[in-house]
């Protein structure tokens, strides 16, 4: 069931349909909603936490929901995940042509047969950018780097659970440097999550995983992925008995960015990479569930926490 959705005879009570009432309003397209004020406070406090726990020779980059196209090709998503990846299109060509494409709607025509790709696509996570950008800035210092970047989000997944969204926010630690370097950071950021979590309230478990690769060849690099340990999530039922989602992820991808790009470590070496990812919208959303839409009633240390 959809967020605000009503519930027909027919279908099974949804545990947590009130909290979608609350929080989000449909426009109209699985995984796309309107956010209400009670639920941007929230997220706007849940990123002032995270904020808090933030190495302070972090450098702060902030991305647009686009990106280069080129840049993503280059990066290897469109190989690894083709079906998540959303295209900016637009109307090209002359004015004539641009308006008659958009007036053949009028007449019941398909002006999106019109449409060619720009160069640009949606950000699919919020880190990607980030690569290019280090690479142009020559080889790495001594000790690596640490930024902390966010972005809003698309990966193409129409659901109507709330804990899959087609438009996300996602905020992210990364990590460049030596393989130690990310191995330490990575290892750290775990146990430090489920601190956090116990600061929230969130019950949670940790647990190895992979990304989902497309097709065929993609499951065999899902196995590749956790017999390396490559991934971990950090899990939280947002009900109880209810499959766990996966509200953090903490990400080793070995030197393969630092390979396409060419960012060299202080030894010369091709830079490892490494990341912890908050879902911003899986966290406020696994908060409303477990502690109720009134947060005047939260737990007193969760409100602390969050500065209510």
């Amino acid at each position: 069931m959809s967020p605000a959705e009503p519930q027909t005879a027919s279908q099974a009570p949804d545990p947590v349909a009130h909290i979608g009432a609350a929080i989000f309003r449909r426009l109209g397209v699985d995984g796309v909603y309107a956010r209400t004020a009670l639920y941007e406070d929230l997220v706007e406090r849940l990123a002032a936490f995270i904020t808090r726990q933030r190495d302070p020779r972090a450098e702060v980059l902030r991305f647009p929901p686009v990106m280069s196209r080129q840049q993503l090709e280059k990066s290897g998503y469109l190989k690894s995940f083709p079906n998540l990846l959303g295209c900016v299109c637009a109307l090209h060509g002359s004015e004539a042509e641009i308006r008659a494409a958009a007036d053949s709607h009028e007449t019941g025509g398909d002006w999106t047969k019109s449409l060619a790709a720009a160069d640009l696509v949606l950000s699919p996570a919020a880190c990607y950018p980030l690569y290019p950008l280090v690479a142009s800035r020559g080889g790495l210092p001594r000790g690596g780097l640490l930024f902390d970047v966010s972005a809003d989000c698309f990966r193409r997944e129409p659901s109507q659970s709330l804990n899959r969204l087609q438009s996300f926010r996602m905020r992210e630690y990364v990590r460049i440097g030596s393989p130690q370097e990310i191995t330490e950071f990575r290892d750290q950021w775990m146990g430090r999550a489920e601190q956090l979590a116990q600061m929230l309230q969130l019950p949670c478990t940790m647990d190895v995983a992979n990304d989902p690769f497309f097709g065929r060849v993609g499951q065999v690099m899902a196995v590749s992925q956790r017999q390396q340990s490559l991934k971990f999530e950090l899990l939280i039922p947002y009900y109880p008995n209810a499959v766990p989602t996966a509200c953090m992820s903490f990400n080793y991808h070995r030197e393969h960015f630092g390979t396409v790009w060419g960012i060299t470590d202080a030894a010369g070496e091709a830079a490892h990479t490494g990341c912890v990812a908050f879902g911003m919208d899986r966290l406020a959303v696994a908060l409303f569930c477990i502690h109720g839409v009134d947060v005047s009633r939260w737990p007193g240390p969760v409100r602390q926490a969050l500065g209510f």
